[in-house]
């Protein structure tokens, strides 16, 4: 009897040994999601790929990139670390956002840089959202991506970036169209300093502004500089783009620009330059209670408020 207990005590000590050596799936510098072959029970490498952009994140190391293997619907994703996601043209790599939620949302650390390129967010109603939403981190990239048909109440923005100190947004050859509210909202809610590039960039038929640049939001104190090159503001119910609050005031800069069709083509109350670009079709060109300035070279016509021209007039070098 005595041999026997030992014996059983053994095998259970051995036994809980190798449990405890079996090894869990270790973060990969890669990984992979598929829509065809993917499973969260798999170990996201590149022949096992993960499903869910979800489960590839919390897969990954920091700072390392979730690669897309093949069209597919990934799933909402809470981002906390710096990290790349790239679909590089393997067809559409979807989030479908409803219930008041987020596509994405970002709570990363104060230096970690985030990459998106080639995402599709979409609204399917049922309560709304907003599609990605940055509230942390370093900076943000945006590009070759497609936000669309966000609305609900209180939600229905294309991208929100509201960093609680001091970051960098960049937009690059994206659409964000057919949202409830605001196409892009940049609003800082803490110190430091917020700047903010779009190019490329088309904002179209959203449900207030196309862009909308706002200091001093919730008592904000950073200070918020943005340029925009070579994009497009159409059909916004909005203004095209807005510049407002802030102290101080935000500035933000449009360089070849077009603002068409619009409520208001461009409304200022903080600081705004505006250089080779178009004001046209919009039930009226500009509204100033800030400082609006032109290089002198830009087209203003066809506007409903009979077009007049931007008074201060920024001398050529």
């Amino acid at each position: 009897m005595l041999r026997t207990k030992n014996t059983s005590t053994w095998f259970a000590i051995a036994l809980a040994i190798g449990l405890h050596g079996v090894p869990a799936h270790a973060q990969l510098a890669r990984t992979h999601v598929s829509g065809v072959n993917g499973n969260d029970a798999n170990d996201c490498n590149r022949l096992t790929p993960c499903r869910t952009f979800q489960k590839a994140h919390d897969s990954t190391l920091a700072a390392g990139e979730i690669t897309v293997l093949d069209p597919g619907g990934y799933g909402a994703l809470t981002i906390t670390k710096a990290i790349s996601i790239i679909n590089d043209g393997v067809g559409e790599a979807g989030i479908l956002v409803s219930g008041g939620l987020n596509g994405i949302s970002i709570n990363a650390g104060p230096s970690d840089a985030v990459s998106l390129r080639g995402l599709t967010v979409k609204g399917i109603g049922f309560g709304g959202g907003n599609g990605m939403v940055f509230n942390a981190g370093g900076s943000l990239s945006v590009e070759h991506c497609a936000i669309r048909t966000l609305d609900g109440g209180g939600t229905g923005v294309g991208i929100q970036f509201q960093p609680n100190t001091s970051s960098h947004l960049a937009v690059l050859n994206t659409i964000v169209a057919d949202n409830s509210s605001a196409g892009i909202f940049v609003t800082p809610r803490g110190p430091g300093s917020v700047t903010a590039s779009l190019k490329r960039v088309r904002l179209v038929k959203n449900g207030a502004a196309g862009l909308h640049v706002e200091a001093g939001l919730a008592g904000s104190t950073a200070t918020l500089k943005g340029v925009v090159e070579d994009s497009l503001a159409a059909r916004n119910s909005g203004a095209g783009f807005v510049v407002s609050g802030g102290s101080p005031p935000a500035d933000v800069t449009l360089i070849r620009s077009i603002a068409a069709h619009n409520g208001f083509g461009i409304v200022v109350s903080a600081t705004s330059r505006i250089g080779q670009s178009v004001l046209t079709g919009n039930a009226a060109s500009w509204l100033a209670g800030g400082i609006l300035q032109s290089y002198g070279d830009n087209y203003i016509n066809g506007n409903g408020d009979g077009d007049p021209p931007i008074p201060t007039v920024i001398p050529t070098k």
